[in-house]
């Protein structure tokens, strides 16, 4: 009897896309380095994204010194922040998940 197997590579990975191209004021740095950015989550098929599983919500993040802030522009208190183990940088403390490497916080 013939046997045949289909060998699969897939998954899902973060997607980084800039909202607006209109550079922004940085609140911690100053300088007009800060895009409003989203990170998507797409389901991947040989490691092309096919179909948008997560839609995430919109973020200023800084060019130059990484630093996320809300939409609105304001900086996050360091009282009530997090912190990702993985890319170690500094969030709301509402966050969830990570806006850029879209792991657990």
């Amino acid at each position: 009897m013939l046997e045949s197997f289909f060998f699969f590579i897939g998954g899902v990975q973060p997607k980084v896309k800039v909202l607006d191209e209109k550079p922004r004021r940085c609140p911690r740095c100053g300088l007009h380095q800060a895009y409003l950015k989203r990170v998507d989550h797409y389901i991947s098929v040989f490691f092309i994204p096919v179909l948008k599983v997560k839609t995430g919500e919109p973020i200023l993040i800084c060019d130059r010194c990484q630093t996320p802030t809300s939409e609105s522009g304001a900086a996050s208190p360091t009282e009530s922040a997090k912190f990702c183990r993985f890319c170690k940088k500094e969030f709301p403390g509402e966050y969830v998940f990570c806006p850029v490497c879209g792991r657990r916080l």
